[in-house]
């Protein structure tokens, strides 16, 4: 089962999305994640913490779980 997170704006950036999915506690934790984590958008891995994520995006972070931006 994937996670969803809506978003009221067009995109939000990877380091506002693992905060709003509770995987991190604040955003300047976002690059340490980035840095011990593999996170894949869309099925490429990414690991900028500005990359903008829109409506439809998929996020898998495996040993996390999988989430679809809404």
């Amino acid at each position: 089962m994937k996670n969803q997170i809506k978003i009221d704006t067009d995109y939000i950036t990877l380091g506002q999305f693992l905060k709003v999915a509770e995987l991190i506690q604040s955003g300047g934790m976002a690059k340490w994640f980035l840095g011990e984590y593999e996170v894949f958008v869309n099925g490429e891995q990414d690991q900028r913490r500005g990359r903008k994520l829109r409506s439809g995006d998929e996020i898998n972070i495996p040993s996390f779980g999988k989430y679809t931006v809404l």
